[in-house]
């Protein structure tokens, strides 16, 4: 016969056994919420609208990635514009011209400098997944956003990391991993931008924000709001895709 208090024990145990079986870190969520809107190989339909005070400007694209380090992205409007490449590999951005019938090598220098005249920068391009490796991740208070209640998690560079930002805060739903908010602060820890994801739908199977707007703090007047129109996940790209040589025939 077990005694009384060991059938307590037995009986907390068991109820904190789910408990400790879905317990994850705050590396785990950055994870899961980083693949779960990459995939192993997607292609999408987008657009980007750059508004400044006075005026705006749309660009159509098509891109295609293939894990964290291969992305190729098509200009096709406006007409001025149409059938710009830009190829990520690795650390390094290509940028096919087809008005000088040229492939260029963006150099370090550039990498700071707008892409494409939006509010992102051509860095943002090349580290797009370092939000999983070059930083370590620590979850702060829980958060409702959108009435979908979220992890708040502090993303604090390590000391080998080359890294722009000093910090960053982000906002990710429980229940779908979905980014709904990042705050991007600078090493003296000033607010410098903040992205929010929106509309909330299904693209390519799988529920994300359709929408995402990205503000600087101290640019009044300013935004880029990027917005998919569609999206596919784990297509079987050849293994030529990611190439200078495929920038130029890309469609």
């Amino acid at each position: 016969m077990l005694h009384l208090p060991r059938v307590f024990t037995f009986i907390l145990l068991l109820a904190a056994f789910p408990m400790i079986l879905c317990s994850q870190s705050a590396s785990d969520v950055i994870k899961k919420a980083d693949m779960h809107g990459r995939g192993k190989s997607s292609a999408a339909e987008l657009t980007i609208t750059t508004y400044r005070p006075g005026w705006e400007r749309v660009l159509e694209l098509k891109s295609w990635t293939r894990g964290s380090d291969e992305a190729l992205i098509l200009i096709v409007q406006p007409p001025k514009e149409k059938g710009i490449v830009f190829l990520k590999k690795g650390r390094e951005i290509w940028n096919w011209l087809p008005s000088i019938d040229r492939n260029i090598k963006l150099p370090p220098s550039m990498m700071g400098q707008s892409w494409m005249g939006t509010d992102f920068t051509n860095d943002d391009l090349v580290k797009e997944s370092s939000i999983v490796v070059d930083y370590t991740h620590q979850f702060l208070k829980d958060t409702t956003l959108d009435q979908r209640i979220c992890y708040q998690i502090l993303l604090t560079p390590k000391p080998e990391a080359a890294v722009v930002w000093g910090k960053i805060k982000m906002t990710i739903d429980k229940q779908d991993f979905i980014m709904l908010m990042a705050k991007y602060y600078d090493e003296e820890g000033f607010l410098v931008q903040t992205m929010t994801g929106s509309e909330v739908t299904n693209l390519g199977g799988r529920v994300l924000p359709s929408r995402f707007v990205l503000v600087p703090a101290d640019k009044k007047g300013h935004r880029t709001e990027m917005k998919y129109k569609r999206m596919a996940f784990d297509l079987a790209l050849p293994a030529d895709y990611f190439t200078t040589q495929n920038m130029t025939k890309v469609r």
